[in-house]
């Protein structure tokens, strides 16, 4: 008996405490089956793992190739796969021009600036093409860079940001884009780590209605560069208003450039796209790290435009006269694969948007779906839960329609779906519950919309072709229906997975292959499952439940309970906006969670509410996972992008230091929150005792943000 209970307590240890409950399924109207591009479901046999990896040729062949791929994919050198080796093609000429015989006057981006009284600017085929031969021109002849240079960008969201990105594809340089509202020391270190001399900025752009000054950033990021190795010989400044410098930072005569200035020598310009190797990589993506430097992930141009191209049509049922609005940053992994390279490869419509969700009121995103004629619509949990917080009726207000929804970016919660699904989508939509990671090129878990009911909270199965599988930290394999949770990891290569981190490929085999590889010897790609670093339980049905980071576990008496899980039961209250849980230290059962909660407008903090959020969690968790404190706050401190930051409230709640929160959106909320949540914990004696290394360093590491 004793030796029973001790198997059961190093199981418990080796996994993830799951509590969820079974949701509804939601199925697709028969409106959307008719028209959907997968409603055969053949095709579930034809991306079979018996016909891996040929399935993916389906992809491929949505594309113009210059020259055919031999061989499908080369696992001669695991895990750095290689996908259709031989084939040659150019990512630019398949999002742009190939469209231009049939399509050249067919809307490619409409462009919707964050100021209501502004003029939205549609961009047709005909004229990307031009803008982007022109700015490919410059780069070429002004900057001198060639195939397997790299290119830094800083932009936020504007018509110059996919310019240059296809302008660099045109030329076979590698990309890099920093996200717009990271600081210019993050921008710097990028530079360094990539080697790029050139730098692509802005001189400003409007973010809540004030005209942020973005070459600010520019001086620093040289600078930053400069100081790792790296000097940065020409930042080329694209302006909000042609003709109009709108920043109060000095240009850097010999240094910096005005594009619009230098496009005059362009005028006319055409660049033939240089025809590359499907191997060849086409852009980085950095994911932040907070205890390490960022990684670099290396996206391949034939493998992972296919995914892109084959994923964009079947899960995000793009048609050539759907209007497709991903409210993303291009800045994101997101924005790249769906509002770029996926949509532009099927010669879609994609909207873009300047500014904040909510700007300059909640009815904003719907307005501007209303005016479009947008009917595909593509957003993350955290910008859901903004407008559900900001403006639960709006909605309702405006005569749209959309016929399929997406989510991205991190878990949903059922109470959050069902107000998407109802509200958003007025019970008309599907929704495709995405989940996928920078590191990954495109969806990874999802339903296919016609073939598969929606079921709220979980993504669903493996997408086409990718062969998910769930482990405990002893290699044991949870099987489907257990009701038990570990770390979801991917079986299989696919033509969009990462090629490796830029500079660094041990620590790509350290991080992502290492924990699970069955035999470092093998050539076999069976033996070598992908670690995604998300913990996740698998239903009787085959549908995934992420529980988020592996990271963001909480370990409380043995017991690791996944954050999600905690969050979602917090917003089954109904005056819960958003939630946030944190672990906090307890000398009797290691960590304990602790509850931050941001109301719904026209609900008053009170003692009441607590006492709801953590009833809720005994209910439907139990109560080892019943929160010590529920701390009512005025706004969770978010980054840039909006997501919460964890790790700060974390430090809050432990008496540590939360580091530099002048990046944040809101940074003025955690000296408020601080000073509430540390006075009362002194006032209750809750300050905690001298902190283990080892927690100081979970705390650093939770609720790690890209």
């Amino acid at each position: 008996m004793a030796q029973q209970k001790k198997e059961e307590l190093e199981l418990t240890e080796a996994q993830i405490a799951v509590h969820w409950k079974e949701e509804e399924y939601y199925h697709p109207s028969a409106k959307f089956i008719g028209q959907a591009n997968a409603s055969d479901p053949d095709i579930f046999e034809r991306f079979s793992e018996k016909n891996f990896p040929e399935c993916f040729k389906e992809y491929a062949d949505l594309l113009s190739w210059d020259q055919y791929w031999h061989t499908t994919l080369d696992t001669s050198n695991p895990p750095f796969w290689k996908w259709f080796v031989g084939g040659k093609l150019n990512a630019c000429y398949n999002c742009v021009d190939r469209h231009l015989e049939k399509n050249k006057n067919k809307a490619a981006f409409i462009w919707v600036p964050e100021l209501e009284n502004e003029t939205t600017e549609t961009i047709t085929y005909q004229e990307l093409y031009v803008r982007v031969n022109e700015f490919a021109a410059l780069l070429r002849d002004f900057c001198g860079v060639k195939a397997g240079d790299r290119v830094t960008f800083h932009l936020p969201m504007v018509p110059a940001l996919p310019v240059s990105m296809l302008a660099c594809a045109r030329l076979g340089v590698i990309h890099s884009q920093v996200f717009g509202g990271f600081s210019g020391a993050a921008c710097g270190g990028r530079i360094a780590d990539s080697g790029s001399h050139i730098l692509v900025t802005m001189d400003a752009y409007y973010r809540n209605g004030e005209l942020l000054d973005q070459k600010i950033k520019a001086d620093e990021a040289v600078e930053v560069a400069a100081k790792d190795g790296v000097r940065v010989d020409k930042v080329l400044v694209w302006r909000r208003y042609a003709g109009k410098y709108s920043s109060p930072t000095p240009m850097v005569e010999g240094r910096d450039y005005f594009v619009d200035d230098l496009f005059k020598k362009y005028r006319g310009e055409r660049v033939d796209p240089v025809s590359m190797p499907a191997e060849a990589p086409l852009f980085m993506m950095y994911t932040s790290g907070t205890t390490a430097k960022p990684k670099g992930c290396q996206h391949s141009t034939g493998g992972y435009l296919a995914y892109v191209a084959g994923t964009s049509k079947y899960y995000q049922d793009i048609h050539p006269e759907d209007v497709y609005w991903c409210f993303a940053d291009i800045g994101w992994i997101t924005g790249h694969s769906y509002i770029v390279y996926g949509p532009l490869a099927l010669c879609a419509t994609s909207v873009t948007y300047e500014g904040v969700p909510t700007y300059p009121d909640a009815g904003r995103a719907w307005r501007i779906a209303e005016r479009l004629g947008v009917n595909i619509f593509h957003t993350a949990p955290t910008t859901i839960r903004m407008l559900r917080k900001a403006g639960p009726e709006e909605p309702k207000k405006y005569n749209y329609h959309f016929k399929h929804m997406t989510t991205v970016g991190e878990p949903i919660e059922p109470e959050v779906w069902r107000w998407y699904h109802q509200v958003v989508g007025k019970g008309e939509a599907v929704i495709v519950d995405t989940w996928w990671q920078t590191e990954n090129g495109g969806f990874l878990g999802s339903t296919l919309p016609a073939l598969q009911p929606m079921k709220p909270g979980s993504c669903g199965p493996g997408v086409l072709g990718i062969y998910p599988v769930i482990y405990d930290e002893e290699r044991n394999q949870l099987n489907a229906g257990s009701g038990k949770a570990g770390n979801i990891c991917i079986r299989n290569p696919w033509p969009g997975i990462f090629q490796t981190i830029w500079g660094d490929p041990e620590r790509f085999v350290k991080t992502y292959y290492e924990k699970y590889c069955k035999n470092k010897n093998s050539k076999d790609w069976r033996d070598w499952p992908y670690f995604a670093g998300d913990g996740a339980t698998q239903a009787a049905d085959g549908y995934f439940r992420i529980l988020g980071r592996v990271d963001d576990v909480i370990n409380v008496a043995g017991h690791r309970l996944g954050t999600k899980e905690l969050e979602a039961a917090a917003l089954t209250v109904e005056e819960v906006a958003e939630a946030a849980v944190v672990p906090t230290i307890d000398e009797l059962r290691g960590r304990i969670p602790e509850m931050y909660v941001a109301l719904k407008p026209g609900y008053n903090p009170g003692k009441g509410v607590e006492e709801k959020v953590k009833d809720a969690i005994d209910k439907l968790i139990g109560k080892v996972a019943r929160p010590r404190n529920v701390w009512l706050v005025p706004d969770m401190p978010k980054t840039r992008s909006g997501k919460i930051m964890r790790r700060v409230i974390a430090a809050v709640s432990n008496f540590m230091d939360v580091g530099d929160v002048t990046t944040l959106a809101n940074p003025e909320v955690v000296e408020t929150i601080r000073r509430m949540v540390q006075a009362e914990k002194a006032r209750r004696g809750e300050i905690p005792k001298d902190l283990s290394k080892e927690m100081i360093e979970e705390i650093k590491r939770f609720g790690a943000v890209e």
